[in-house]
């Protein structure tokens, strides 16, 4: 749900996300607030009570987006999972959220502008609050595109190796090791001798041990990582 649509349509279209939806696998669909307005303007913002700077998304079309979104879903025989508000004061997006979001069907997001969203909808509508950071953008949707597509590599099928996703970093609360491809030697730069060993077990032990290293430098705080939820292997669709 969002007032300004365009921001979001290219890239859902590319690179991964695009992928998972036209493929079937993921169901992204972009709800413009400004359709449910009824003034010849189709205005979904105004001043808020108290008087201060900026402007406030109204409640009327949001309440009656989400009640025709969730209407829809009815109709399919289905509920809505999750309501997240993508706002800067929020939960912390880590990768044990998006396991956990990753593992429901429908999940509808709802992307802030200009100071934010009528209190009533957070008290009434909103079932998590998400920020992608401690900084303030100009409004939800880029932050709700990082979710989506956090959450599109977690689906069964999107990726062409199940593996890779399993393997990234923060998903086990380790950094990835460094990656490397051809050519061995580039400008007197080598690849390291293990990685074309062909000794897996010797690549095993030390990309465990260059994660380690990198963690330890540069993330302490991981090392008492809980990784939460898994990420689903079982097939499944996810809506957002």
């Amino acid at each position: 749900m969002t007032a300004l649509p365009g921001i979001c349509e290219g890239p859902l279209s590319h690179s991964i996300p695009g992928r998972a939806i036209r493929g079937g696998h993921l169901e992204v669909v972009v709800h413009d607030l400004r359709d449910h307005t009824h003034d010849r303007h189709r205005t979904v913002d105004d001043y808020p009570f108290g008087g201060g700077a900026g402007m406030v998304l109204k409640p009327e079309p949001i309440f009656e987006c989400f009640e025709a979104i969730r209407a829809d879903a009815a109709a399919r025989g289905e509920s809505i999972d999750e309501v997240v508000f993508l706002t800067p004061d929020g939960e912390r997006l880590a990768q044990p959220l998006v396991n956990r979001l990753s593992l429901h069907r429908r999940i509808v997001l709802l992307a802030g502008h200009y100071k934010g969203v009528d209190q009533r909808v957070r008290d009434s509508i909103v079932t998590r609050e998400v920020s992608i950071g401690d900084y303030v953008l100009s409004g939800g949707e880029l932050p709700a595109l990082v979710l989506v597509d956090a959450i599109a590599r977690l689906v069964p099928g999107v990726l062409g190796d199940a593996e890779s996703a399993l393997s990234d970093s923060f998903q086990d609360g380790l950094l990835d090791a460094p990656s490397y491809t051809r050519p061995a030697e580039f400008r007197g730069m080598r690849v390291p001798e293990v990685l074309l060993s062909g000794d897996h077990a010797r690549v095993r032990d030390w990309r465990e041990a260059q994660r380690l290293e990198k963690t330890r430098v540069r993330r302490p705080d991981l090392l008492d990582f809980d990784p939460g939820v898994p990420p689903s292997r079982t097939d499944h669709r996810t809506d957002t």
